[in-house]
């Protein structure tokens, strides 16, 4: 065969082509969260924490493998409810077929619900949200970095026990609850009553179950009184609820130097909270989380605090962040915008380097359930006016306060 020069010329230029034409492109990547509703305001703190990530990514060169693709975020909201996070879901696929992966929903029903969309059209999903159901239902695509509700449930009251005793010398007998309905919720208090509070020998003394939004807590704070607890859970899931209940236990003179408290997931550990509670009101409230910013997180929280003006970096913004980073992982290992090979190459990472290092135990690997595996149960506890981390050891700045009355 003879060569001209024209197509000796366009053989060599091909490529060249090519790589620009990658170096130039984007890979979406989506975030469906809530952005309004009373869920909105941990939704938009993922949403802080994604913009972020992606802006780090691109301007660190995008995805090297893929010829320097940069990263495009895709947003929607789920709004307020199970059935609305469904239907965002279905437009999300229908609308961004060329979507490679996501993260969402924050609220584990909204979770849940939007999962059975992402599943059948093989997105690879990646959620903080707390239920066992959502990685109990045998799916192959969806990916959970947080310890499951019923392992905070099972490390929680222990561990509280352990601290009270190092504090106090005693440990708590007799505790309340104070939750809502919400599947995180369910799945975080079936060990509590099945075995755990019988486990540690502990007696509940108040047992209180609402629907959000929860519209007066009168009632209840009345029966957490007359039992006269050593401890109050508080399964909660938004802020306008944790706000009722912090300043109804002021009312009745019930705050955290009298009775300790420890609620659990990311809503008890926003700015929003303090800017509506007031840090007397909160503080001594300890808060078990998924995941917390220690201490190497330092500089990206000093990052984060001049972009968004924020006051921390907390739970949803860096969980946000992180997962950003892990589908980037895994679009740089399988080196294509192809869901099904991003989703292979997640289900293959086992590392303790790059993203690994924004969870307390600093190993990044999912199991055959989409589990992450070593996931910790992590502890704050408000102390003038914000949330400092007390456990575990691996992000811990302050020793908890117990109250000695």
């Amino acid at each position: 065969m003879k060569l001209t020069r024209r197509a000796v010329l366009g053989a060599t230029a091909l490529p060249v082509i090519q790589a620009r034409a990658q170096a130039s492109a984007e890979v979406k990547i989506a975030m469906l969260v809530p952005l309004s509703g009373p869920w909105a305001r941990q939704g938009i703190l993922e949403q802080m924490g994604a913009r972020m990530a992606v802006d780090d990514v691109n301007n660190a060169g995008g995805i090297k493998s893929m010829g320097g693709a940069r990263l495009k975020l895709i947003e929607y909201d789920t709004q307020d409810s199970a059935e609305k996070a469904k239907d965002a879901a279905q437009r999300m696929i229908a609308q961004e077929p060329d979507l490679v992966g996501g993260f969402g929903c924050w609220l584990s029903t909204f979770t849940l619900a939007a999962t059975e969309v992402t599943e059948r059209a093989e997105l690879p999903w990646l959620t903080l949200s707390y239920s066992d159901l959502i990685t109990g239902r045998g799916f192959q695509h969806v990916f959970q970095s947080s310890p499951t509700a019923a392992q905070q449930a099972e490390e929680e009251l222990p561990m509280v026990a352990e601290l009270a005793q190092k504090a106090i010398g005693k440990k708590p007998t007799k505790i309340a609850i104070i939750g809502d309905n919400t599947a995180a919720s369910v799945s975080f208090m079936k060990p509590i009553h099945d075995h755990v509070v019988k486990d540690l020998g502990m007696t509940i003394v108040a047992d209180e179950v609402f629907t959000p939004p929860l519209t007066d807590a009168t009632t209840m704070i009345q029966h957490i009184r007359s039992g006269r607890p050593d401890l109050v859970l508080l399964q909660t899931t938004n802020v306008p609820d944790d706000k009722l209940l912090a300043d109804k236990f002021a009312e009745f003179n019930l705050r955290s130097d009298r009775l300790p408290k420890i609620g659990n997931g990311g809503a008890f550990a926003v700015p929003e909270l303090l800017n509506v509670v007031g840090a007397e009101n909160l503080e001594g409230i300890m808060v078990g989380l998924a995941n917390w910013p220690g201490k190497r997180q330092v500089d990206l929280e000093k990052r984060f605090m001049a972009r968004t003006k924020e006051p921390w970096l907390g739970h949803d913004s860096i969980f946000a962040y992180v997962h950003v980073l892990i589908l980037k992982e895994a679009l740089e290992r399988c080196g294509v915008a192809d869901r099904r090979k991003v989703n292979a190459a997640l289900h293959a990472l086992d590392m303790t380097d790059g993203p690994a290092l924004f969870f307390p135990d600093g190993h990044l690997k999912y199991d055959e359930k989409g589990r992450r595996v070593g996931a910790k149960l992590c502890v704050v506890q408000w102390r003038g006016g914000r949330p400092v981390p007390v456990y575990p050891l691996s992000i811990a700045t302050h020793e908890v306060i117990w109250p000695k009355t």
